[in-house]
């Protein structure tokens, strides 16, 4: 990892072998802070055995995207593992998020994202360090990237590490802009994740960033995104909107910009490609005409909801923080909603 976080404590010598192999140090789990504060986080030390190899299982080709779906012995969805992306989805547990305060809509899965050491590709089911990897993650049920983005809505519980730093919990979308500010801009002041968590944070591309109290707590649609995938699970982050080895600070440079694989590309008008889409993708979204084609908010797939549209999370200013309810538009990118309207992209990381 090329940002600064905090040093990993407490993980086996069979991990540490892994993870020297690797260009990105502890991507393959989330922040540590998880792991102090909670026991089922799903941080857990890589298997000092080898894991199922190829022969376990039956790795099958597909196109639109290019990846490999992973089927385990009865024909069953193990995983699905996209050509480019560090983005895995594992067959796991069923599990049912709800936000009863914002919409009756549930979203019951047995989809569990969580990101891999490196970028998958055709052939990597026989390196050691993904069979290792999916013996520790397979049918885990520690808690991955959908669950952490749970813990930042109205009504989750706060966590805090060993050092009294708060990392989950409610978030705000920020505090008002100040009268006079530029037209066309947002409603509310652009929060980051190092605001939220009130840290400074030193990125590679740019001096130490310093949080501003009146924004603690608080995250814009893309500071969202980043606490979830950078800050808690391991991305590495930008400080900046310049393509570089990590997410650039705003959802139109990491729609641009950014790494990962479009699996929905900007044309600029709806795309109806919708069944391209798993969850843990980042979705796109042109909502202020004011700013041009300009994409200017982003969220995070879920999958289906019990009625069967497709639902997605992000941090949004009507509803003052993250959510995948319907206050102020419904968070669903089918029919004729302000957000179904306004998709324009996708991107799987």
């Amino acid at each position: 990892m090329t940002v600064r976080s905090p040093r990993t404590k407490h993980l086996s010598l069979a991990a540490l072998a892994v993870l020297t192999l690797t260009s990105t140090a502890l991507t393959y789990q989330l922040h540590h802070t998880e792991k102090d504060a909670d026991p089922t986080a799903v941080s857990a030390p890589l298997p000092s055995h080898p894991g199922p190899g190829a022969g376990s299982y039956t790795y099958d080709r597909l196109a639109g995207p290019a990846r490999t779906v992973v089927r385990d012995a009865k024909g069953g969805v193990a995983a699905t593992l996209t050509d480019g992306a560090r983005t895995a989805v594992l067959t796991g547990p069923s599990r049912t998020f709800t936000e009863p305060h914002t919409t009756k809509a549930k979203i019951v899965t047995d989809s569990w994202v969580r990101l891999m050491p490196k970028p998958w590709k055709a052939g990597t089911e026989k390196q050691k360090w993904f069979t290792d990897w999916f013996a520790a993650f397979h049918r885990s049920a520690r808690p991955d990237l959908l669950a952490v983005s749970q813990q930042y809505v109205k009504g989750a519980p706060q966590k805090k590490d060993r050092q009294g730093l708060r990392y989950a919990g409610p978030a705000t979308a920020g505090p008002p802009t100040p009268p006079g500010a530029p037209a066309g801009g947002p409603h509310r002041r652009p929060s980051d994740f190092y605001h939220y968590l009130g840290k400074p944070w030193t990125f590679p591309d740019r001096e130490n960033a310093l949080p501003d109290k009146s924004r603690y707590g608080a995250v814009d649609s893309s500071g969202y995104v980043r606490l979830v995938y950078g800050y808690r699970g391991g991305y590495p982050l930008l400080g900046t909107d310049h393509k570089g080895p990590g997410l650039p600070r705003t959802a139109n440079g990491i729609a641009s910009a950014g790494p990962g694989v479009p699996v929905i590309p900007n044309r600029g008008a709806r795309p109806s490609e919708l069944d391209t889409l798993q969850p843990g993708d980042l979705v796109f979204f042109d909502t202020d005409r004011r700013n041009g084609p300009r994409l200017d908010h982003m969220g995070i797939y879920l999958g289906l909801d019990t009625d069967g549209h497709p639902r997605f999370i992000s941090s949004r200013e009507k509803n003052n923080g993250p959510t995948f309810g319907d206050i102020g538009g419904s968070a669903r990118i089918d029919g004729a909603g302000t957000y179904a309207v306004n998709l324009r992209a996708a991107k799987r990381l």
